[in-house]
């Protein structure tokens, strides 16, 4: 199911690349730097401390097209190899509220099933639909990150 959730959105997204070669887009950083934020926004190297460890702080720095910056900043929740991935994220990294992320694949005989689930403490439900349209152009590029992989 992809939309709306009773505790923030959840996408499910099928990728023609099996689960290690999605999990590896998702953990590490030269990866996560291609396809987070989509295709028009660059995460310099020198801007992304992603090095995933359970208990771990990541930190990355998304350049828009118009030169704009978006700070981002979370913890490493749990880690479990080629099947779940549980972080927490914020676009103010000055504020303790995190929005928590869990991604689970599962094998499938053509690539892989992602279920994404993100917490959205405070959102409104357009800001909720906003989120899970972004995410969606973020894995367009996940999928070909991840086939490359």
């Amino acid at each position: 199911m992809t939309g709306i959730t009773p505790d923030g959105i959840g996408i499910d997204r099928e990728f023609a690349a099996p689960p290690s070669a999605v999990f590896a887009a998702w953990t590490t950083a030269i990866h996560f730097a291609k396809w987070f934020g989509g295709d028009q926004v660059d995460v310099p190297a020198d801007k992304l401390d992603y090095n995933p460890v359970v208990g771990g702080s990541w930190s990355a720095t998304m350049v828009l097209p118009d030169g704009n910056t978006i700070d981002w900043a979370g913890k490493f929740l749990e880690i479990t190899p080629n099947e779940r991935l549980v972080l927490t994220m914020t676009d103010n990294p000055s504020s303790t509220q995190r929005a928590e992320v869990v991604v689970e694949l599962t094998p499938t005989e053509t690539g892989t099933r992602m279920h994404m689930t993100q917490q959205t403490p405070g959102f409104t439900d357009e800001m909720r639909q906003g989120t899970v349209a972004g995410w969606q152009t973020f894995m367009d590029v996940l999928g070909r990150v991840a086939q490359a992989a």
